[in-house]
């Protein structure tokens, strides 16, 4: 018998993190989501993803808090999945991805998308991880530690 691989009782924020976010069609919904992809039918057709996957992916982004279900803005019947304040919290996550993608993934004369600034028309700035102080940090400039939450 298959053992309980859920992440939900998980102390670590990275597996819950993935446990609710973090499979490949996931995240590429959520990435269509920051390009105002907004309806079915629409990250559907630009992801070529089956029905019930998406579906099944959208609900639960829906009950983890990343979209809200809204009727469709032009007035139609649709209903539309809107990004929450939770939701675009996540667009470092996907910067950081991308970026790590466009540096290690492919070749210098490959075809890619990049991410332009839409003041400038430039590309971003590499993502780093700073401390409180400003100083760039790797990973071996940070350890982590168990904590309780305030029950108060």
């Amino acid at each position: 018998m298959a053992q309980d691989t859920s992440s939900q009782g998980s102390e670590c924020p990275v597996a819950r993190t993935l446990e609710a976010i973090g499979d490949r069609w996931s995240l590429m919904i959520i990435r269509d989501a920051f390009d105002d992809i907004r309806r079915f039918s629409e990250f559907q057709k630009s992801l070529g993803v089956a029905r019930n996957i998406l579906a099944a992916r959208l609900k639960t982004l829906v009950e983890v808090g990343v979209f809200d279900v809204q009727p469709a803005s032009d007035g139609s019947a649709y209903k539309e999945y809107v990004l929450t304040d939770k939701g675009r919290e996540i667009f470092p996550v996907v910067v950081s991805m991308r970026q790590w993608g466009e540096r290690h993934l492919f070749r210098r004369e490959e075809t890619r998308s990049v991410l332009l600034d839409n003041a400038s028309g430039q590309t971003l700035m590499p993502m780093e991880v700073r401390s409180s102080s400003g100083h760039t940090l790797g990973p071996f400039d940070c350890h982590r530690v168990r904590v309780v939450a305030d029950e108060s």
